[in-house]
């Protein structure tokens, strides 16, 4: 009888422990769940937002070409992108690029690709590295709306450890503040 209430004991401490480090202690009156909220929202107006635009490389767009993409096209698109400080919501700039991502992905099924989320040097390791989560999964997500299976997406945090550019200042913050999309061969 001891080990089982031994064992809830455990079991409630862990939980407790686990929903501490990915607690917020930002500033802003923003919680994870408002931020992914927010993530969702912008995913769900970038994909009727890229539907009708001539300039953009929706899947719409792309349907009427008689290739697919190739590899070499991707090489070309940025596989860096950027966010706003605390912030995990995919900027408008960025959604040409990932639907074009997405477009390659959804017609090469054995193609994979890892997202690599991080963050600026401010704030604890731990919220860092849950901030670096949730941009990595705000991408997944949209290019999951896009079409992409969820076999062919994997997400890594490192939060503040692989600084794009060292100091301490916005100009290196805003540089650190990203994912990175990187194809897996």
């Amino acid at each position: 009888m001891r080990l089982g209430n031994f064992s809830k004991v455990v079991a409630v401490a862990a939980t407790v422990i686990w929903a501490t480090g990915c607690s917020t202690t930002s500033t802003t009156s923003d919680s994870s769940d408002a931020m992914d909220q927010t993530a969702q929202d912008t995913q769900d107006s970038a994909s009727s937002m890229g539907a009708g635009s001539d300039s953009s490389m929706s899947g719409g767009d792309m349907a009427g070409q008689s290739q697919g993409m190739s590899e070499a096209d991707v090489a070309q698109l940025s596989t860096v992108f950027y966010f706003d400080f605390d912030k995990a919501v995919i900027q408008s700039s960025d959604l040409d690029d990932l639907n074009a991502h997405a477009k390659y992905l959804s017609e090469n099924g054995m193609a994979r690709v890892v997202l690599e989320g991080h963050a600026d040097e401010r704030g604890t390791r731990e919220y860092n590295m849950a901030l670096g989560e949730r941009r990595a999964k705000a991408v997944a997500r949209y290019l999951g709306v896009q079409g992409v299976a969820a076999g062919q997406i994997e997400t890594v945090s490192y939060g503040e450890e692989r600084p794009a550019m060292v100091g301490h200042d916005e100009s290196s913050w805003s540089k650190n503040r990203r994912v990175e999309l990187r194809y897996e061969r």
